[in-house]
């Protein structure tokens, strides 16, 4: 399977705060914020959503092509991707640059507050996908990067006929409803949290039922209350997998679109995927970082076979 994974490349700078942020901010002062956090740990980690989403597909037996632009820190990187098996020959590295850097500060209940540096992000619109559309591509995920480069992506896959996942994420904030609309128009899968889709309706003025006019399929991820796949057919609802630990929650949207998108380019029912994409998800909430969790498919199979009972779809992927 030829799958392309576009989108933000980065080190993360993960932090922990020991207080709960909403005890810190005073609501008829939220238009004149000066809040400052001391933080009890601090720790580097490879990250970046499409980054993220590659080494997990890699993890599941996938070789992803990772599509974007690093800097020139981006060396030893690059060998820890290698390795896992994600194939980097859609990166491009900037010399005069740094690569993106993300800042996450969490709190005991899960809560973030994240700044991003671009760096040599920034040039990704220059990038252009048509070079690695030349054999057959089974599924390309257009996710956080760049907002111009996002929206080429997405024009470029629709021109091409190739199927995509929009998955705006974080750029939600930067990107207007117009190009909301232009970059979902004709999608296979629009992948949003529960907040980001009532940001994502509210840009757009649409509805639930409208976002069907868009793309094929929605999918929106609820927390710990699971997730939804919604189409015309109906809505299919997915459990969560139960982590026998919790950790650390960054990367775990990215760890659910890998394993959904596993299960999507190798026809699985959506019941299927969707479990896939959970189980995922939990490997990585038990763990600190988004890529220090390490399995192989025949692991990962066995576990879904303990945690959600045996598949037939699941069990041939090996």
């Amino acid at each position: 399977m030829k799958i392309i994974v576009a989108g933000s490349i980065a080190f993360d700078y993960l932090m922990s705060f020991p207080g709960k942020f909403s005890d810190h901010f005073l609501p008829d002062k939220l238009d004149r914020i000066s809040v400052s956090f001391l933080v009890d740990s601090l720790r580097k980690q490879r990250g970046g959503v499409a980054a993220n989403i590659a080494y997990s597909l890699a993890l599941l037996g996938e070789r992803p092509i990772l599509f974007g632009t690093v800097g020139n820190d981006f060396g030893s990187y690059r060998e820890a991707l290698e390795r896992v098996g994600v194939d980097t020959s859609g990166v491009k590295s900037f010399q005069e640059e740094y690569t993106a850097s993300c800042f996450i500060n969490t709190d005991p209940d899960g809560n973030q507050i994240v700044s991003f540096y671009t760096g040599a992000m920034r040039f990704s619109e220059n990038l252009s996908l048509e070079a690695y559309m030349t054999d057959h591509v089974n599924l390309v995920i257009v996710s956080p990067n760049d907002p111009r480069a996002m929206l080429k992506y997405a024009a470029e896959c629709r021109e091409l006929n190739i199927p995509y996942i929009f998955d705006p994420s974080q750029q939600i904030v930067r990107l207007e409803g117009d190009d909301l609309k232009g970059g979902a128009e004709g999608a296979r899968l629009l992948i949003l949290n529960e907040y980001e889709l009532e940001m994502f309706k509210k840009k757009t003025k649409l509805s639930d039922g409208d976002l069907l006019t868009l793309a094929e399929t929605v999918v929106v991820t609820i927390g710990d209350k699971g997730s939804e796949i919604r189409s015309k057919e109906g809505t299919t609802h997915i459990p969560v997998a139960s982590p026998a630990k919790i950790l650390d929650p960054t990367g775990v949207g990215d760890a659910f679109r890998a394993g959904l998108m596993k299960g999507m380019v190798h026809g699985l029912t959506w019941e299927e995927a969707g479990r896939m994409g959970s189980l995922a998800a939990s490997y990585v909430l038990e763990t600190s970082g988004p890529q220090s969790h390490v399995y192989d498919l025949h692991a990962f199979i066995q576990r879904y076979n303990r945690v959600f009972g045996e598949s037939e779809g699941v069990g041939g992927l090996v």
